[in-house]
């Protein structure tokens, strides 16, 4: 479900303007934003920037009302974007993680980061209270 159209992309790939999923987690009653991130980190400056400002078209979407526009069904409901990962970030994306997961509690949203194992079908959850 993609909740824009007309996506830029970097070199990184990222889509900046794209919701990647929006569903809702039966589980915890939560309004749940996906972010999918298949490519490998590499600490560049241009895929950090990419990431913050696919989280800031994110945080928008929950804030300045498109989503209840959107989804009326999940207005009003506690928010969790979830960054999911085909790869371990490194130490750059994880710190930059951290301050994002920060600047998001002020806003009651949640951050959550799956890194899945392709190979073996594992889940690793991070999160960060």
């Amino acid at each position: 479900m993609a909740a824009s159209g007309n996506p830029r992309s970097s070199k990184t790939g990222n889509r900046i303007d794209v919701i990647d999923l929006i569903a809702h987690d039966p589980k915890t009653d939560e309004a749940v934003l996906v972010m999918n991130e298949p490519t490998e980190w590499d600490g560049s400056d241009e895929q950090l920037l990419a990431l913050q400002e696919r989280f800031n078209a994110y945080v928008s979407f929950l804030l300045d009302g498109e989503m209840a526009e959107a989804h009326p069904e999940l207005a009003g409901k506690p928010a969790r974007i979830e960054l999911r990962c085909a790869h371990m970030p490194d130490t750059r994306a994880l710190e930059l993680l951290g301050l994002i997961h920060d600047q998001l509690a002020f806003q009651e949203i949640k951050l959550e980061v799956v890194v899945r194992n392709e190979q073996s079908n594992d889940q690793i959850k991070m999160t960060k209270e």
